[in-house]
């Protein structure tokens, strides 16, 4: 049976591996509680998102780990198409489970099947990963080791989508994703410790792309993918900032419909009389000043055409 050697390149790939879980975990975490505080296409974009955050981020975790994975005696080669099958898989039934609680009418029901779909979803993709292995010899598991392994997959996916129903805050989201990341990193480990090889030495070619010509880029695209997730998340105002932008939107915008609501005829001198005569300017007459009805004095009579003044006039004069 040949040596098993999980981190030959030390603490390295143990750490960079639970670091990808974390901010896949965080991601996807994030992504689920701006959906349930949106409706309609935007709730299922961000559920697409978190879905893509969370399958993304277990599977860069899961061959981040693996750039550290040797046995002794054989070389290691993995299978591309199985490889991308397994992303594939993960984030197909990942986003099963996440809808099931973006849209569960019952939340404990929607929780059991959303947690129970999502752990099968990441431990299919964790064999199905090591289904892509090609070596020289057999490899066999150990039953309650792989039981175990599933079993942790299940009880992870469940406490962090019960998380994000429950956690809102950034900082408890932050929290929940550092304890699902590390129980992602002990689903993945308590199934490699599951491992048994048997060498079988042999100088043919193995098939399939080693792991610095596959699985390193790869894991590399994945993981820039979810850095710039992350900053797009982060940027992306909540249901709350909108409302409050909009609020103060309306509140500086001026009214233009007290125009529209004014009724027909409306005048404002005839609104504020006061105002409307203030505002008016007297008269100028060149002539000399007009004294009021009481007197008559320096009331000058307008002559009509012909030169003669007017009758209300000469009765006066």
């Amino acid at each position: 049976m040949g040596h098993l050697d999980h981190a030959t390149f030390g603490w390295l790939t143990p750490v960079l591996s639970y670091a990808m879980a974390c901010v896949g975990a965080a991601l996807g975490l994030r992504c689920t509680v701006r959906a349930l505080d949106a409706t309609g296409r935007s709730r299922r974009n961000w559920l697409l998102t978190a879905a893509s955050a969370l399958g993304t981020g277990i599977w860069t975790m899961h061959f981040v780990a693996m750039l550290g994975f040797g046995v002794t005696g054989t070389d290691i080669r993995y299978d591309v198409p199985l490889t991308l099958l397994s992303l594939l898989i993960a984030m197909a039934v990942v986003g099963v489970g996440v809808f099931a609680v973006g849209y569960g009418k019952d939340r404990v029901r929607a929780l059991l099947i959303g947690g129970l779909t999502t752990g099968i979803g990441v431990a299919s993709m964790h064999y199905m990963g090591m289904a892509a292995l090609r070596l020289h010899g057999e490899v066999r598991y150990d039953p309650l080791l792989v039981a175990l392994s599933v079993v942790i997959a299940v009880v992870a996916a469940t406490a962090a989508l019960w998380a994000a129903l429950n956690i809102h805050a950034p900082a408890a989201v932050a929290l929940a994703s550092l304890v699902m990341g590390a129980a992602v990193s002990s689903m993945h480990y308590t199934g490699m410790f599951a491992v048994r090889v048997e060498v079988a030495p042999s100088p043919a070619p193995l098939p399939g792309a080693t792991v610095m010509q596959f699985v390193f880029p790869l894991a590399v695209g994945l993981g820039s993918y979810l850095f710039i997730t992350s900053a797009f998340v982060a940027l992306s105002p909540t249901a709350g900032e909108r409302a409050a932008y909009a609020s103060a939107g309306r509140l500086t915008e001026p009214d233009e419909r007290a125009v529209d609501v004014a009724p027909a005829g409306f005048r404002p001198e005839a609104a504020h009389p006061r105002r409307a005569a203030a505002a008016t300017p007297a008269p100028v007459h060149p002539s000399g000043p007009v004294h009021g009805p009481a007197t008559g004095a320096g009331i000058h009579p307008t002559p009509d055409a012909h030169g003669h003044a007017a009758a209300g006039d000469d009765a006066r004069t």
